[in-house]
């Protein structure tokens, strides 16, 4: 069990920008194995090289496109790579901060309300935390900020309802012992019912919403909730169904936009994807971004004030920490502001206007467009081997398998199957295939094989659909789905949009595949027996002149 719960906290915490929570759990467990410790400049550095093995594949396969064979402004080309090197700083200064305030305050929060052993006020604080941290998800924000149908606001405080809304179900889920493959199946069920009575405009930005959301903002509350509710009940199953909540919660958004776009009268417009032409030197480019940081600082701090509020009110009334541990959650706080606005900064400013105007390129080239296929299928493939959280969930389920499934099996497998979802989602650019003909069968496969895996690989797969959906999904491929899709004439909210949604569910496919064969090898491993003797037969282990030998 102690395996499995490693496990399950460290694949948990891996989605969006910056595995935080997982990765600070990670860490610590390493340093304890080596009886040392590790100084919070080493910490740093370390956050700088994950934030820099994440952004500097697509920053080579980008620069090397645009160096060889797509034309692309000068301009445009260094505010990318002032972008990238901002992507990197923000990504670091943002996981150590989430891990030395976000990841305390959750358990913190956790463990007192744990001991009230309260659950009307268990339930109303987890809905009310659902809102506030998920508000505050970076890759929510730049979603939100590209859906030309919806007002912003609008949207993030409809996906925050729902992982509210969610997060309460999922504590009912585990106090009434219900297994987690049964809400599974029919949430996802009424998903696809009322997907089918809405406008397909909102397709594809609904099952979008549902890959953003779960990231290290909200894991480490999600996570410390979960765990200490399950302590209430005493029976041997209580920590296995602690799992599965991040995968509840992400059904929350999915089903909060469907319900949000029955209000919403008529078609949403098409929308333009925004670029940053009419740069034209070094001063009018810095001039950009000195002009989005304000306006950044302002947008997290909205973000990040109902966290804030709910750590000073707990702080007040129920935690009564000292003065050290207090101020290093504040310094954790403000460290990660200022990653989170130098994150978004370098995403809206660089990444996103470079990632427009290269998909709108190649979609102009002619026969030569459907290069967009096998370029997103290679920008795809690095991605994901630049995961961190990856990596962890790979060596973690050759453990968790006893070796059955391989580290490297399960490395192929994660990075073929994100390759390829990037790969149909070009398809879809160029065709305008439905998103319905792909994500239907994707999650019916996933929803059947619940049936058959062992439940803590349902729940971590469902757990983990986060995991491939990374900062670079949301801040470059989406932006240069959009390019291409505007290029090409064709309808951004139907045909860019839904990217995201591909890239988180193919994990849950995976991963569950890679528990059926767990399950396969183990039967087989079973019909061995393990002494190929009687039970009535007489074992000799000498010979007898070894007998006679020994006498002697």
């Amino acid at each position: 069990m102690r395996t499995v719960m490693n496990f399950s906290f460290d694949i948990l915490a891996g989605p969006s920008i910056g595995f935080a929570f997982y990765i600070g759990r990670r860490s610590t467990i390493i340093r304890k194995e080596r009886g040392g410790d590790v100084t919070q400049k080493g910490q740093l550095i370390e956050k700088f090289k994950e934030a820099a093995a994440s952004v500097l594949p697509i920053v080579i396969i980008v620069g090397m496109m645009c160096l060889t064979f797509i034309p692309m402004q000068a301009d445009l080309m260094l505010s990318f790579l002032l972008g990238s090197l901002m992507l990197i700083v923000g990504m670091g200064l943002f996981t150590l901060g989430s891990e030395v305030s976000m990841t305390p305050i959750g358990s913190h929060m956790g463990a007192k309300l744990t001991k009230s052993r309260n659950l009307p006020l268990i339930l109303i604080v987890s809905f009310l935390l659902g809102i506030a941290v998920t508000v505050s998800e970076p890759d929510l924000t730049v979603l939100a900020d590209n859906v030309p149908a919806i007002d912003t606001t609008v949207l993030i405080v409809t996906v925050g309802v729902g992982v509210g809304i969610f997060l309460m179900l999922s504590m009912v889920r585990i106090l009434f012992k219900i297994p987690l493959k049964w809400p599974l199946i029919g949430l996802y069920g009424v998903v696809f019912l009322l997907a089918f009575l809405a406008s397909p405009d909102y397709w594809a930005v609904t099952f979008d919403s549902g890959g953003v959301t779960t990231g290290p903002m909200t894991v480490p509350f999600i996570m410390a909730l979960g765990v200490g509710v399950a302590s209430i009940r005493s029976d041997a199953n209580a920590q296995e169904d602690s799992f599965g909540l991040v995968a509840l919660c992400s059904v929350g958004p999915i089903l909060a936009v469907l319900l949000l776009s029955f209000f919403y009268p008529g078609a949403p417009a098409a929308g333009d994807p925004d670029t940053a032409k009419g740069i034209m030197d070094t001063v009018q480019l810095g001039r950009t971004y000195f002009i989005t940081l304000p306006h950044e600082v302002l947008n997290v701090a909205m973000a990040l004030l109902p966290i804030v509020v709910f750590f000073l009110i707990f702080q007040v009334t129920a935690l009564h920490l000292r003065k050290v541990p207090f101020l290093r959650i504040v310094m954790g706080l403000a460290i990660t502001l200022v990653g989170l606005v130098l994150f978004l900064t370098g995403a809206n400013v660089g990444f996103q206007s470079l990632g427009v105007e290269l998909g709108a390129s190649i979609a102009g080239m002619g026969p030569w467009r459907f290069l967009l296929i096998p370029i997103s299928i290679l920008m795809g493939w690095y991605i994901i081997q630049a995961e961190p959280a990856v990596h962890v969930l790979n060596k973690q389920v050759e453990e968790l398998s006893a070796g059955a499934i391989s580290e490297s099996a399960m490395h192929y497998a994660l990075a073929i199957a994100v390759a390829s979802a990037n790969g149909l989602a070009m398809l879809r650019v160029l065709t305008g295939v439905s998103i319905m003909w792909i994500i239907i069968p994707g999650y019916l496969i996933a929803l059947v094989l619940t049936l058959v895996v062992p439940p803590t690989f349902t729940a971590i797969a469902f757990d983990s659909g986060g995991v491939a959906s990374g900062p670079l999904t949301a801040t470059f491929m989406l932006p240069f789905a959009m390019g291409a899709c505007q290029a090409l004439g064709g309808n951004i909210m139907l045909d860019a949009f839904g990217l995201v949604a591909m890239v988180a569910m193919m994990p849950l496919i995976t991963v569950q595949i890679m528990g059926l064969i767990y399950v396969i090898k183990t039967r087989k491993a079973a019909e061995v027996p393990e002494y190929p003797y009687a039970d009535d037969e007489v074992i000799e282990l000498w010979d007898a002149d070894d007998v006679i030998e020994l006498e002697g």
